[in-house]
């Protein structure tokens, strides 16, 4: 059984009287990487914050590590932030800025730096000042800084916003050797499914302050698969007949459609048992539904 090493219950944060963070249900396993999923406005940078320690909650509980209440103190050390643009002093290099942070936690161990560098791949920027850095080599020296320490879960807010394609794809590395070397659990927030959907193993999707939806990569893989999408004025009818024919992975979506999920090569097999049934089928075709999609209709106000 996975152990869930962060827990929300019921939290919320309110500023004046609007509720930024309203009352979510979250649960975080261990060794995964946690994708929080929203659009701008939805509540994920308040939600973060307040996992790492840079918000306090105006209500509801939070576990981790099965600490809580005044006892998550003792564990905080245990969680490392990057929300928003990382500090980094400009006229230093990489390895400048990695010693500089490994000092406050008394570590003066050269190979120690040069390990995390690499990690992130910056182990070859040599004296390159970090104000001469790409934005993507900003977030991935931002990356390393956050993991001085060892932590136990990595928390970063929308660490691929803004990057062009080549630096997407170098942060999504970054974070993927990160969980695969360091057994980090990791909780990344963005607003691009898509990019995500290339890194994490589970997600919670976000809309209004409120977490509407938790699923691993697998259920959402299988939201969005392929299936016969079957319009008719009677799908209570049509079911019958789907019925008959063995037919038990579909579902009635709407008040005239309804999605099939097996048999896919059988279309017109099923277009003409329909209209033996005396059934008027104004659609019916093979279709996947895009993450986006599938993001943009749970989320739509």
């Amino acid at each position: 059984m996975s152990e869930i090493i962060l827990r929300t219950k019921g939290l919320k944060k309110v500023y004046g009287k609007q509720a930024a963070v309203n009352g979510i249900d979250l649960k975080v396993e261990r060794g995964t990487i946690y994708g929080l999923i929203g659009k701008n406005g939805a509540g994920k940078t308040t939600t973060l914050k307040m996992i790492g320690g840079l918000a306090a909650p105006t209500s509801g509980a939070m576990e981790i590590f099965g600490k809580s209440g005044a006892a998550l103190g003792s564990v905080r050390n245990r969680v490392s932030c990057l929300i928003e643009d990382p500090g980094l002093y400009g006229n230093m290099t990489a390895a400048q800025n990695m010693y500089a942070k490994c000092l406050a936690f008394g570590i003066k161990d050269k190979k120690y730096v040069d390990d995390l560098l690499r990690l992130v791949g910056l182990g070859d920027v040599g004296k390159k000042k970090a104000k001469q850095f790409s934005l993507g080599m900003r977030q991935r020296l931002g990356i390393a800084l956050a993991l001085v320490g060892e932590p136990d879960i990595l928390v970063l807010d929308e660490p691929i916003n803004g990057l062009d394609p080549e630096g997407i794809v170098e942060i999504r590395d970054t974070l993927t050797s990160i969980a695969r070397d360091k057994g980090i659990t990791i909780i990344i927030s963005s607003h691009i499914l898509e990019e995500l959907s290339k890194v994490a193993t589970h997600y919670g999707i976000m809309h209004k302050g409120v977490l509407v939806e938790q699923m691993t990569a697998e259920e959402l893989q299988e939201r969005c698969s392929m299936r016969i999408e079957i319009v008719t004025d009677h799908p209570d009818k049509a079911s019958t007949v789907l019925d008959e024919m063995g037919i038990t992975k579909y579902k009635v979506v709407d008040k005239e459609t309804i999605q099939v999920t097996e048999r896919l090569e059988d279309v017109a097999y099923i277009n003409r048992e329909l209209n033996k049934a005396g059934l008027l089928v104004s659609k019916i075709a093979v279709n996947n539904e895009s993450l986006e999609s599938y993001f943009l209709g749970i989320t739509a106000d």
